[in-house]
């Protein structure tokens, strides 16, 4: 995976709240079993008309808006617990969502996926809308290794949490297998200590 530490960019608003994983991606694309082709899907039913016209009253395709975070209402990712969801997102070419809750299995495949899920409190999600629809070239900066989030404009901050072990994989661009094989030395050492320590104990 790609790696994480900071980013500043702008970002595309989506005040909606309760947005699932099915209006994400919707199920009718969920056949293909590889990654690839998927953000040409996301939001379909929304950024597109009955008839296959764009939709240029949805976010995503209004030109005013643009950048690599996505800045959605409360509850996102809810539904099904389909991880197309965070592939669909991610393949558009989203590197961070900020919302002011996620779906616990939603955020779960995001970070999978190399895609920064970053939760905020209302009132924080609220001043960025605010700070975005009145400049919408408002740079939000995503710190990950402080744990922070800023409105660049106002310099108005929050800290966010994420998980550890997760955090460890995205800084260093890891999937759960990448990570082991970081470790693989410390693992062999252990292991040939605790061989020692038993060949040790069975000749006292």
């Amino acid at each position: 995976m790609e790696k994480f530490t900071t980013l500043t960019d702008t970002v595309v608003p989506l005040d909606m709240e309760n947005v699932d994983t099915d209006q994400i991606i919707p199920a009718r694309f969920l056949k293909a079993t590889d990654k690839a082709g998927f953000g040409d899907n996301l939001f379909r039913d929304w950024r597109f008309n009955k008839d296959g016209s764009v939709n240029e009253e949805f976010a995503l395709n209004d030109p005013t808006y643009k950048g690599s975070i996505l800045v959605a209402g409360n509850n996102f990712g809810c539904g099904s617990s389909r991880e197309h969801a965070a592939w669909a997102i991610k393949g558009y070419g989203f590197k961070v969502v900020v919302s002011s809750y996620f779906a616990d299995i939603f955020k779960g495949n995001a970070l999978n996926n190399g895609l920064l899920p970053v939760q905020v409190s209302e009132d924080f999600l609220q001043d960025i809308f605010t700070a975005v629809t009145a400049n919408p070239s408002e740079e939000i900066k995503v710190d990950l290794e402080n744990q922070e989030i800023e409105i660049t404009g106002t310099g108005e901050k929050e800290s966010f949490k994420i998980d550890p072990y997760k955090k460890t994989c995205l800084i260093n661009g890891y999937d759960d297998i990448d990570f082991l094989v970081s470790k693989l030395d410390a693992i062999k050492n252990y292991e040939k200590e605790k061989s020692s320590s038993e060949k040790l104990e069975k000749t006292v």
